[in-house]
């Protein structure tokens, strides 16, 4: 009876022990304050090499700098690449320079906090051509419309490309009140995909946590899935999303792939099916920021699972399918970028995934670490090279092309 006693007494102190030599996390707005050793280091001066998995040795340059907080690009026929910048600018590279001056035309967004902070994903947004841009110069673009008071909302807007400004710009879909990240990228069919953040992504009669689809002209597809249900927003595709950083469509069969934040844990890439249910936030295979799990299970039956998930956290951003033959060794491949990884600030790269003939993951692989870098985005240009975003006050384009 005495060694069971001295037993359980020293189970009691080395758990007492364990449970007081964990430290002390401080948490601000109920999330723990985030570390800073690795943040905040400069891009180097110089193109920088790196040799990569699949043994294709690669340059990193740097096109150009001075980028406020940069979100989105799109490459121009004449050469020229615009960028979007989410204090609300919009701005022009031409020739591996930026112009000083912001392009006219682009209407007040509701910009809010630095990069990292909790919540700041508000400004000017996601850009894209339509595919008739050749004839019909038309410009799209999502921000943070402001309303009455502090409120906000999604709004997505065109205006006409004359080669120095924007001109007969309009909002042609706004959602309900309720401000988030969003993506846009056009279908095949020339309708427009566009992500939307917010709440209630579990609701029909909310725009928020739900993958939207409008004509170009900001009408309603009558082939929506919810078209004609009484009460339910026409323009929803999907829904139980959560924070969407990162939207493309697959070059051969015309998908919609979407990507999202989790909490700590739990981003994900989802094949997009019409009406379907992503599950946020019932189901997720992330942790919340105090550190439970989000949901008992992390998926069932009812929830379309993701096709490539992430534990711990890399901040998924930006994404793009690599279709060209620069680049042979990840022809194929899908591009993600990482805002930082487990919840360490200096820490986003970009990730490389590659899959089977099936679509399904076989490997990964994290590139530009030491760079230490935010990536916001990632594009393939018409020199079939890979460009990226770093989200950084002083951000940068920067091209990736091959070392030889």
């Amino acid at each position: 009876m005495k060694i069971i006693w001295c037993t359980a007494l020293l189970s009691l102190l080395l758990f007492t022990l364990a449970g007081t030599a964990q430290q002390k996390v401080p948490f601000r707005n109920n999330i723990p304050v985030a570390p800073t050793g690795l943040a905040d280091r400069p891009l180097p001066r110089s193109p920088i090499e790196f040799d990569t998995a699949e043994g294709q040795r690669i340059r990193v340059v740097v096109v150009t700098k001075g980028l406020t907080y940069p979100w989105s690009l799109a490459f121009l026929p004449d050469g020229g690449i615009l960028v979007a910048e989410r204090t609300g600018k919009l701005r022009i590279v031409r020739n591996g320079v930026l112009d000083p001056q912001p392009i006219a035309g682009v209407p007040a967004s509701r910009y809010a906090g630095k990069s990292g902070e909790p919540g700041a994903v508000h400004g000017l947004m996601d850009l894209v051509l339509h595919p008739g841009f050749a004839e019909n110069h038309l410009v799209y673009f999502t921000y943070t419309k402001p309303l009455e008071g502090e409120r906000s909302t999604n709004a997505l807007a065109r205006g006409r490309w004359d080669g120095k400004a924007l001109t007969e710009v309009r909002d042609i879909f706004v959602a309900q009140p309720g401000a988030g990240a969003s993506r846009i990228a056009f279908g095949r069919d020339g309708t427009i995909f566009m992500t939307n953040g917010g709440n209630d992504p579990q609701d029909l009669k909310s725009h928020g946590g739900k993958l939207l689809r409008v004509r170009d002209d900001g009408s309603v597809p009558s082939d929506n899935p919810f078209v004609g249900r009484e009460g339910v927003k026409p323009e929803i595709y999907s829904l139980g999303h959560r924070t969407s950083l990162g939207l493309a469509i697959h070059p051969v069969t015309g998908e919609v792939w979407e990507n999202e934040n989790g909490p700590n844990g739990g981003d994900e890439i989802n094949i997009i099916r019409p009406g379907r249910n992503y599950g946020w936030p019932i189901v997720s295979f992330g942790r919340t920021y105090q550190g439970p799990w989000q949901a008992e299970r992390p998926t069932h039956d009812g929830f379309e699972p993701p096709v490539v998930f992430w534990m711990p956290s890399i901040a998924v951003s930006g994404m793009a399918f690599y279709t060209g033959n620069r680049l042979p060794k990840w022809k194929g491949d899908v591009f993600v970028g990482s805002l930082r990884t487990g919840e360490i600030p200096g820490t986003g790269h970009l990730e490389r995934i590659l899959f089977n003939e099936k679509m399904e993951e076989l490997r990964r692989e994290s590139l530009l670490v030491e760079l230490h870098q935010r990536i916001r985005d990632v594009r393939q240009g018409p020199d079939e090279l890979l460009y990226v975003l770093t989200d950084a006050e002083d951000g940068a384009v920067l091209r990736i092309e091959p070392a030889q």
